[in-house]
């Protein structure tokens, strides 16, 4: 632990370094310092190989490294010739002070326009979320008690989870923060912790000024999860959002101000962030009646036979996640695609594919397995059990 938050600070104090001095002309100094930098945060990748940011301190090492032969006349690519100002300004600031917009780099720039009709099915998770977020925002003072700030979104991977909460900031007309542990942690090496201050500072001025907000963190396990070896980015990152979300959460305050986490391994979160989230609410894999419903949307912008049965395709396809029966979806037309291309018709503007039929659909949903597999799905059934919260 102490070793690791030592080459942490050494890497960041040499990068810091060896920008100065690369902004001052003093070329040789750079170089030296880069390759101090490069060398604490290999050693930190050596040191835990298991630990979930290696890509991230990989990642920096292979830009300073880039920077060495750069400044050593080694090649010159224009894609790679970065201002040094900004370069500095990289690895030093933290969030909201990049210049890029006044609520920094993670604030989606489109706010997603996701309806509820886009969110096919899911019926418990809506109703679950518009009484925690919608409701609050559109009457306040009907909840003298206050509303929760915190929605845990668990369940299979591709079944809406991301969609919901953006089907939610478009409701609410939100600014939508979106975050993961990467965007968090990896532009400003050793100022992790002052990112996640801005983040919800900037939140909270967004409901001071009379506009909600949403903090999304996707893949939360990765961020906000239980591992053997941490470093200490991590921790201060983690000990600084349970500060935040405490923050938020205070009964005495009526921000509208939303925490809302996604996690493929609820299993693995700490115990300490879980309580934080006053509603879990399991995503599961869509029903009979969802699967049609999807697949009636999917195929309505193809060209298909009337007698395509989607009563039947939504009965083969059981066990699959909304992203799977997109993916089937997909791939019949893409196959359909590539027959009307090699039958040489597609160079005459003029002539289309033929529209699909029953057994385009049969023929991949044969050649495809559901992504979630029965073992998965008892785990989550057993998480919910033991901790919902809807």
């Amino acid at each position: 632990m102490g070793a690791s938050s030592e080459l942490e600070k050494a890497a960041t104090a040499y990068a810091l370094d060896a920008v100065k001095s690369d902004k001052k002309g003093a070329k040789g100094r750079a170089v030296t310092l880069y390759q101090k930098a490069i060398s604490s945060l290999l050693q930190l990748v050596q040191l835990y190989p298991e630990y979930g940011l290696n890509k991230v301190y990989v990642q920096r090492a292979m830009a300073y490294q880039e920077r060495i032969k750069i400044l050593q006349g080694s090649f010159v690519p224009s894609e790679l010739q970065v201002d040094s100002d900004e370069s500095e300004s990289s690895i030093e600031k933290p969030l909201g002070e990049t210049g890029t917009s006044k609520n920094g780099e993670l604030v989606v720039s489109e706010k997603p326009e996701v309806t509820w009709a886009e969110v096919v099915g899911l019926d418990t998770a809506k109703k679950a979320v518009k009484e925690a977020i919608v409701y609050p925002v559109q009457r306040p003072d009907l909840f003298p008690l206050g509303w929760p700030r915190g929605i845990l979104f668990f369940g299979p991977p591709g079944c809406g989870k991301t969609l919901l909460a953006a089907a939610v900031a478009t409701e609410i007309n939100a600014n939508f923060y979106s975050i993961d542990a990467a965007s968090v942690m990896s532009k400003w090496l050793g100022e992790a912790e002052k990112n996640v201050a801005k983040l919800f500072g900037s939140a909270r001025k967004s409901s001071k000024d009379g506009k909600p907000a949403i903090v999304f963190v996707d893949e939360l396990d990765s961020l906000m999860g239980k591992h053997s070896n941490e470093v200490g980015g991590e921790i201060r990152v983690r000990n600084q959002f349970l500060k935040e979300m405490d923050g938020i959460m205070d009964k005495g305050r009526k921000l509208h101000v939303y925490v809302i986490g996604a996690t493929n391994k609820p299993w693995d979160l700490d115990w300490a962030f879980i309580r934080r989230f006053q509603k879990r609410i399991l995503v599961p894999l869509p029903d009979h009646h969802t699967r049609l419903m999807m697949l009636k949307l999917y195929t309505g912008n193809l060209q298909v036979e009337q007698t395509v049965d989607l009563h039947e395709l939504a009965r083969l396809s059981e066990g699959f996640s909304g992203s799977d029966i997109r993916d089937v979806c997909q791939s019949a037309q893409l196959d359909l695609i590539g027959e009307f291309f090699e039958t040489g018709k597609a160079m005459d503007k003029k002539a289309n594919p033929r529209n699909l039929n029953m057994t385009d659909f049969r023929r991949i949903l044969e050649a495809r397995k559901p992504s979630v597999s029965l073992d998965m799905l008892s785990l989550y059934n057993r998480w919910f059990e033991a901790f919902k919260a809807l």
